[in-house]
């Protein structure tokens, strides 16, 4: 049987849904009062038989920092794609990020050894890959360094750690290390704010950019690893390097509204940062603009993609199918 954690988020959505297509028996955790609803919505976006495959997966209450509920999960367990996490970039939230993120990943490599799990597959990010000095594509074997990395980036970094630590004790691990994914149903997070935002078109784009994905290539990627005979090793999971203005030109164009042409200036990012922090400082509602923020924006990175595709012989869909997917489903409002 298989296990995922995070399905009730986009990546673990979709894997799940893949999962069950195949035919695979299932288990998922997820928090008390979380959105199960959203998940089957998902599944109705590609199946008319959403309901019955929904009702296929065996769902359990269980946090991965509650030792004892995750212990009743792992019963005849015999692989596992770990998606979930905490995705904040505010400061605020560093010691909300290093409990979930690293310790309740520690906890589940703990569990998967104890039980001995065939496989453990981590859902990590971009922003857990080194940062190149000299404006080269940054590679998994670019070196680490925490000082240009934001909080969420430093928490999935002593992730990773953790999950070496169980490939060094005799787990055999995959890690993927996805940029922006794209995908439909979470409109009010990640990749989704990019639709709702240009769907207000407000006529400004950010500057620089980053690696995006599609949800599918990402779910693609991680099942294939998984049933493969590759073990310890990590694969950056980029289709495009995008800049801001691409991502949003292409996202307007199939909303049919006019596409953003002016560029954030510097100035008016830190200004924007200067009042953000005035207005965590009264109303204690998080930091949305931080240095890190501007920082990544001032020094695009790009990614390579290279070694999924030399060693699995992957290959990429292409992100404008996904993104005129995902309009049409908001155009539906399917929010």
């Amino acid at each position: 049987m298989i296990l995922v954690t995070g399905g009730t988020g986009l990546l673990g959505s979709h894997l799940l849904l893949k999962l069950v297509e195949a035919g695979h028996s299932v288990r998922a955790v997820h928090r008390k009062g979380s959105e199960l609803k959203r998940v089957e919505k998902v599944f109705g976006y590609y199946r008319k038989d959403a309901t019955e495959l929904f009702n296929a997966i065996e769902w359990v209450v269980a946090d991965i920092n509650d030792i004892p509920a995750l212990e009743i999960a792992f019963k005849n367990i015999t692989h596992v794609y770990h998606a979930a996490a905490l995705i904040s970039f505010n400061p605020g939230d560093y010691k909300k990020l290093q409990k979930i993120n690293p310790e309740g990943t520690a906890n589940i490599v703990n569990l998967c050894s104890t039980n001995n799990v065939q496989k453990l597959c981590y859902a990590s990010t971009i922003g857990a890959i080194g940062r190149s000095i000299d404006g080269s594509m940054a590679s998994e074997e670019t070196p680490w360094t925490p000082l240009e990395a934001n909080v969420y980036g430093l928490s999935k970094h002593a992730a990773e750690m953790e999950v070496w630590r169980g490939s060094q004790e005799g787990l055999p691990v995959v890690i993927v290390n996805p940029g922006v994914i794209v995908g439909p149903g979470f409109w009010d997070s990640g990749s989704g704010t990019l639709f709702t935002t240009a769907r207000k078109t407000y006529g400004y784009y950010p500057p620089g950019g980053t690696g995006f994905i599609s949800v599918h290539d990402v779910v693609t990627m991680m099942i294939e690893l998984m049933e493969s005979s590759i073990k310890n090793e990590r694969y950056i999971a980029v289709a495009e390097n995008w800049t801001y203005q691409k991502i949003l030109g292409e996202i307007t164009q199939e909303l049919g509204i006019k596409p953003p042409t002016r560029e954030l200036k510097f100035w008016q990012l830190e200004m924007g940062r200067w009042l953000d922090g005035l207005k965590n400082l009264f109303f204690k509602s998080g930091r949305t603009i931080t240095k890190s923020h501007i920082r990544s924006l001032k020094n695009r990175q790009i990614f390579d993609n290279r070694k999924i595709k030399d060693e699995l012989g992957f290959e990429f869909s292409g992100l404008k199918d996904e993104i005129r997917f995902c309009c049409e489903r908001l155009r539906e409002g399917n929010l």
